[in-house]
């Protein structure tokens, strides 16, 4: 078995799903789809612009009171990410791959190199939307993870789903 794990950012589209079981169709071994998608952190988040902003003091105490509504929209949130999961496995099994998928509320590149470490990955697939400042910087996720991982790391740019114009 080889083993493939997709970092993407948001949904696997079916372009990008056939692009990416295009990418193996001539491995001698089958193929199996490891898909993560980050899942962001909504009190982490508020806490983080709260500190950015260095007003911490004046809401921080305030952050108490709104706990009940993050973890709601935590929820809310997870429940968005195990469902774009869900269709983006989906998406590679319907293409005849087999696929598991899950969300992880770590750094999008710890979570990356526990999964390979997990299930014994032999190469990577980042699909993400172009992030020219962060690339041009090093600061990709593709960079990082041709710095913390030991096997091929490919960066994909997300296919722009086609809106019907009238």
């Amino acid at each position: 078995m080889y083993d493939v794990v997709l970092l993407v950012e948001q949904e696997l589209t079916e372009p990008d799903a056939k692009r990416v079981v295009e990418l193996h169709q001539d491995m001698p071994e089958p193929v199996k789809y490891h898909v993560l998608v980050p899942c962001h952190n909504a009190e982490a988040g508020v806490e983080a612009s709260i500190s950015a902003l260095g007003t911490a003091d004046l809401y921080g105490p305030g952050l108490v009171d709104q706990r009940e509504e993050l973890a709601e929209a935590q929820k809310a949130i997870d429940s968005e990410a195990r469902d774009c999961t869900g269709r983006s496995v989906q998406r590679l099994r319907d293409l005849g791959q087999q696929a598991e998928g899950g969300i992880s509320h770590d750094r999008p590149i710890d979570a990356l190199t526990a999964t390979v470490e997990k299930v014994g990955g032999q190469e990577v697939i980042i699909l993400t939307r172009p992030h020219i400042v962060a690339e041009f910087f090093h600061l990709d996720w593709t960079n990082s993870a041709r710095r913390h991982l030991g096997v091929p790391v490919l960066h994909l740019l997300e296919h722009e789903e086609q809106k019907t114009r009238k």
